[in-house]
C-alpha cells in the first residue's frame, strides 16, 4: 500500500496474462467481449487504490493537525507528542519490505484490503481514550451571576475554593490521478483538524453553556478525536472493493499490441514464456527467500541509488519535523489558534506542494529530461528551496510580554529567569500558585499568569467575559498611581506581527512549491538508476528507510529540542509536569528553523554526491558508447565506399548484361 501506485497497477496487470485457448470461431467477437469486463474490473482496482491513498493521507494529515490539542489534553510535553506522531510509522518496519518483495506473488487486492482493515481499526483506536477518560477541566473561577464579585488573590490566600468547569496515456494519466489523490489527502486532514479545533473537547458530553473559554484562549481543548473516527470510518470503507476483486486480470489484447515505453514494456510484460506458463512460475517461498538478501546487496551496492537513499531519507527528516509541527510553530510564534493554522496549512502550503509536484512532471516530459537532467532538478529545487528557507529567520514576533517570564512586574526587558520570578512585592500577600497558568491580560498590555499573581482584588462577569479589577501589579506596570482591571486571556502580540505572520504565508508557500519541483525527477531517478526485476523491491527499501529512519525519529528529536525552549510549564493534578504553557519565541525560531536548515544542507551535499556519482558511472559510459558506436559508423560507411569503388569497377559488364536482359 505505501509502494508506488504505479508499480501496483502495473505488477497488478502483469500476473493477468494467463494462457488462453485460442477459440475457433468468432475470435474477434470473444476477444472484444472479454476486453470490457478487463478494463471494468481495473478501472475498479484504480479508483480503489485512490481512495486508499486518499484514506490514507488524510489521517496522517489529520494526526499532524491534532499535535498541540492532544498535549493539552494529556498534559504531555512536544518529545512525548513526537513519539506518538512517530510510532504512525512503526507499523511498516514490521511489514513494508516483505510485502513489496513477496506481495508480487500472493493475491495482491486482498493485501491491501487487509492493510486498509488494520489501518482503519488502528485510527479508530486513537479516538478510544475520549470516551475512558473523565471530562477535560480546565482552572477558572465560578461565578452564579454577573452581579457577584468575587476575590482571586483572596480566594488563593484563604481555602483554594476554586471551582472547575467541564469542557477535534492511459497507465500516466492513472498514476497521475492516485499521486494526486495522495496529495489532496492532507488538504483535507488538515482542514478536517481546522474543523474539529473549534468544536470543544466534550462536545456532546457537556452543557456548551458553561464552557467559559474560547478557541482563542491558551486552554482550549478541541474535538481533537471526532477527526479519529471519520478518518477510520473512511479507511474501513476504503477496504471493501479489494475484496471483491480478483487475483489476475486478462489484459486485453491491444494493450499489449500498443506502443509504449521500452522501460514500461520490459517491466510489465517479462519474459513471455514465464507469463504463459503460470502453474511454473509459482516458486516456493523457501526460494525466493534465499534471493531476498542477494537482491538486497545488489540494491544497496548501486553507488547511485544508496546515495539518493541517504539523501532522501535526510531530506525527509527535514520536512517530517518541519511539518509535524508547524500548526504549533505558527501558533506560538505568530499568537494564530489551532484553527486557523490548521486551515492556513490545508488551504495554501499544501496546495503548494501539490502544484510543485506537477509541474516538475511536466517539465519532466515536455523537455524529455534524463536522468542526469532529472538529477540536476532535483538538486537545484532543494538549493533554492532551503536558499528561501532561510529568510524566515528574519520573520519572527517578539516574545509575549508576560511579567516574570519575558518582562519584570515593572514592565522592564529583560526578566531575569529563576524560580520565584513570578512573585513580586505586588502581590506577596496573595500567596498565589506557580504552577497555575489561567493568563490574565492587564490594562498595561502586560500578562500575567493568573489573575492572583497580578494582584487583583475582585472580579466580575458579563456573559463569557471575565474582567478582574483593583491589581496592584498591573497598576505598576503601567506606571501609574492606583490599581488597575484586567481581562481573561493573553495579550495580542506587537502590531507587526500580524504582518509578519503574511510574509512568513508568502515566503512559505514559495518554498514548498520550489522544493517540490524536484519530487518526479526524484522518483524518475530513484526508478531508472536500477534493474527493472529490482523496481519493486528498491521502492519497498526506499519507502522503509523514509518511514523508519524519518518518519518515526524526526518528531520525536524535533520535539525534545523544542521542549527546551519552554519557559512555563503546566503540572498535572498529581504534581508531576505536563504540557507547556509559554515558549521563547526566539529560541522556539531558531530551533524549529535552525535543524530544518541544517538537515536541507546535509541532504544538498548528498544530493551533490549523487550528481557526480551519476556523471562518472553513467554519464562516463554513455560518452564511451558513443565514441564506439561513431567509430562503428566510420567503419561502416568505409566499407560501403568500398563497395561502391568495387561496383563502379565492375559497372561496364553490368551494364552490358542489364541491356541484354
Amino acid at each position: 500500500m505505501d509502494t508506488s501506485s504505479k508499480e501496483n497497477i502495473q505488477l497488478f496487470c502483469k500476473n493477468s496474462m494467463q494462457p488462453v485457448e485460442r477459440p475457433s470461431f468468432k475470435t474477434e467477437y470473444s476477444s472484444s467481449e472479454k476486453k470490457q469486463p478487463c478494463c471494468s474490473e481495473l478501472k475498479v482496482f484504480l479508483g480503489a487504490l485512490s481512495f486508499v491513498y486518499f484514506a490514507k493521507a488524510l489521517s496522517g494529515g489529520y494526526l499532524k493537525s491534532t499535535i498541540t490539542q492532544i498535549e493539552r489534553r494529556f498534559e504531555i510535553p512536544s518529545s512525548l507528542v513526537g513519539v506518538i506522531d512517530g510510532s504512525f510509522e512503526i507499523g511498516n518496519l514490521l511489514v513494508i519490505t516483505f510485502v513489496s518483495y513477496f506481495g508480487a506473488r500472493l493475491h495482491r487486492p486482498k493485501i491491501i484490503g487487509a492493510g486498509c482493515l488494520i489501518m482503519g481499526i488502528g485510527t479508530l483506536l486513537i479516538a478510544l481514550p475520549q470516551f475512558f477518560m473523565e471530562q477535560y477541566r480546565y482552572e477558572r473561577y465560578s461565578f452564579s451571576n454577573s452581579t457577584i464579585s468575587t476575590s482571586p488573590c483572596l480566594l488563593e490566600s484563604n481555602s483554594q475554593l476554586t471551582t472547575s468547569v467541564m469542557e477535534k496515456s492511459q497507465s500516466k494519466i492513472n498514476n497521475g490521478c492516485v499521486q494526486t489523490v495522495a496529495i489532496i489527502g492532507p488538504i483535507f486532514g488538515f482542514l478536517l483538524g481546522s474543523l474539529c479545533a473549534k468544536l470543544y473537547v466534550d462536545i456532546g458530553f457537556v452543557n456548551l453553556d458553561h464552557v467559559t473559554i474560547t478557541p482563542t484562549d491558551p486552554q482550549w481543548v478541541g474535538a481533537w478525536w471526532l477527526g479519529y473516527l471519520v478518518a477510520g470510518v473512511i479507511s474501513l470503507l476504503a477496504a471493501v472493493p479489494f475484496w471483491c476483486l480478483p487475483k489476475s486480470l486478462l489484459r486485453p489484447q491491444s494493450k499489449e499490441d500498443s506502443s509504449s515505453s521500452s522501460e514500461k514494456s520490459t517491466f510489465i510484460m517479462g519474459d513471455q514464456t514465464e507469463c504463459q506458463t503460470t502453474h511454473r512460475e509459482k516458486a516456493k517461498m523457501m526460494e525466493m527467500a534465499r534471493d531476498f538478501l542477494p537482491s538486497l546487496k545488489n540494491l544497496l551496492g548501486n553507488p547511485v541509488y544508496f546515495l539518493y537513499l541517504c539523501a532522501s531519507t535526510v531530506q525527509f527528516n527535514s520536512l517530517f519535523g518541519m511539518v509535524t509541527y508547524k500548526p504549533k510553530y505558527i501558533e506560538q510564534q505568530y499568537g494564530q489558534s489551532s484553527s486557523k493554522a490548521n486551515f492556513v496549512i490545508g488551504l495554501v502550503n499544501i496546495p503548494a506542494v501539490a502544484l510543485g509536484i506537477f509541474s516538475g512532471g511536466i517539465v519532466m516530459k515536455k523537455f524529455r529530461i534524463g536522468v542526469y537532467g532529472a538529477a540536476k532538478i532535483y538538486l537545484g529545487s532543494s538549493v533554492l528551496g532551503y536558499l528561501l528557507f532561510l529568510s524566515l529567520f528574519a520573520l519572527g514576533c517578539e516574545n509575549s510580554d508576560v511579567a516574570g517570564l519575558t518582562v519584570s512586574y515593572h514592565g522592564t526587558k529583560p526578566a531575569s529567569y529563576h524560580e520565584r520570578a513570578l512573585f513580586s512585592d505586588c502581590n506577596s500577600r496573595c500567596k498565589c500558585s506557580e504552577t497555575k497558568w489561567e493568563p490574565m491580560c492587564g490594562e498595561n498590555g502586560i500578562t500575567y499568569a493568573s489573575a492572583c499573581l497580578a494582584g487583583c482584588q475582585t472580579s466580575t462577569r458579563t456573559g463569557k467575559t471575565i474582567i478582574f479589577h483593583n491589581c496592584t501589579c498591573v497598576g505598576i506596570g503601567a506606571s501609574i498611581s492606583g490599581n488597575s482591571s484586567g481581562m481573561v486571556g493573553r495579550c495580542q502580540k506587537d502590531n507587526e506581527c500580524p504582518k509578519m505572520f503574511l510574509y512568513f504565508l508568502v515566503i512559505s508557500v514559495i518554498t514548498s512549491y520550489t522544493l517540490s519541483l524536484g519530487g518526479i525527477p526524484g522518483y524518475i531517478l530513484l526508478l531508472r538508476c536500477i534493474k527493472p526485476q529490482l523496481k519493486s523491491f528498491a521502492l519497498g527499501i526506499y519507502t522503509l528507510a523514509v518511514r523508519v529512519l524519518a518518519g518515526i525519529p524526526a518528531p520525536v528529536y524535533f520535539g525534545v529540542l523544542i521542549d527546551t525552549s519552554c519557559l512555563k510549564w503546566g503540572f498535572k493534578r498529581c504534581g508531576s509536569r505536563g504540557s507547556c504553557r509559554l515558549y521563547d519565541s526566539h529560541a522556539f525560531r531558531h530551533i524549529y528553523l535552525g535543524l530544518t536548515m541544517l538537515l536541507g544542507i546535509m541532504s544538498i551535499f548528498l544530493s551533490t554526491a549523487v550528481l557526480f556519482t551519476l556523471k562518472k558511472n553513467y554519464v562516463s559510459k554513455r560518452r564511451i558508447f558513443r565514441t564506439m558506436r561513431e567509430r562503428t559508423v566510420v567503419s561502416t560507411r568505409i566499407s560501403k565506399e568500398n563497395c561502391t569503388t568495387s561496383d563502379h569497377l565492375l559497372q561496364p559488364t553490368w551494364v552490358g548484361k542489364e541491356t541484354q536482359l
